[in-house]
């Protein structure tokens, strides 16, 4: 595999509704969509339709959201061989969605807390990217068996979490959104990471490394659905970097695939 993906795998339960509800109000929606989700899943599908061979280290449940997850994976081209079924529910991603294609999202882990570091597996992998909805000590044992095994180790910080400082240093690159950047500056310590790529949206994407910096612009696509963007962008970053792409030129074609992806309902799809 040259991609190996450490994350979540959910189910999204979507509702479309014409606006957010205020604190205590009922609000209508649509009727509910389910499909396949979760951070980790969701970028070991977008490198796989990047062109990667690409394996997912994740948790499902026994139930049947998880076998509609790994039904999903597999169809997908992704290597299922690392996710391991528990007695645990299925984690699930509750997903509200507005007209403009903006969403609000609630995450119950489930078997996603249920991830161990004897899970991971980097095997042949050029790339390791991992995201924060799984246990993080997993994550930052799963970085220094990367740097140990001379696997480029890519981290999304998303959801938020504090890593260790030698974790940070070993990042390469570490992406973060906007409002992942600014709480990055308010606990960071060490050197750094080895390289950062900000994501602006549909502005594009900053890429910082020890030679300066490169904003690198977005195409202008009409969004129907942004669920799923991010980790779209982190997939097809990895995929690249994976094929021996700079970091600008992976984030140029990040910024393609994550632009595509906001045009069409659902975080794979």
């Amino acid at each position: 595999m040259s991609v190996v993906v450490l994350g979540s795998a959910n189910a999204d339960l979507v509702v479309e509704v014409a606006r957010r509800p205020a604190a205590g109000e009922t609000v209508l929606g649509s009727d509910t969509r389910i499909m396949p989700g979760g951070k980790g899943a969701n970028t070991a599908v977008a490198a796989a339709r990047a062109g990667a061979e690409v394996a997912l280290v994740a948790a499902v449940g026994t139930d049947d959201y998880g076998t509609f997850l790994l039904d999903a994976l597999r169809e997908a081209g992704v290597d299922t061989t690392g996710v391991r079924r528990v007695p645990t529910p299925t984690g699930l991603a509750y997903i509200t969605l507005t007209p403009d294609g903006e969403n609000s999202i609630i995450v119950s882990p489930g078997a996603n807390s249920r991830l161990t570091a004897a899970d991971v597996d980097l095997g042949e992998a050029a790339v390791l990217v991992a995201s924060l909805e799984v246990p993080i000590p997993v994550v930052e044992h799963a970085v220094a068996l990367a740097v140990r095994e001379g696997v480029r180790p890519v981290v999304n910080l998303s959801p938020v979490a504090e890593l260790s400082a030698a974790t940070i240093a070993a990042l390469d690159p570490l992406v973060v959104n906007e409002h992942e950047a600014k709480v990055l500056a308010d606990y960071s310590h060490g050197d750094g990471p080895r390289s950062t790529v900000i994501t602006l949206g549909a502005r594009g994407a900053l890429v910082i490394t020890a030679d300066g910096s490169e904003h690198i612009p977005a195409p202008q696509v009409e969004a129907v659905d942004t669920t799923g963007a991010g980790d779209a962008f982190t997939g097809a970053l990895a995929a690249r970097l994976a094929d021996g792409a700079t970091l600008a030129e992976a984030t140029r074609h990040a910024i393609t695939h994550a632009a595509e992806s906001v045009t069409r309902h659902g975080a794979q799809g």
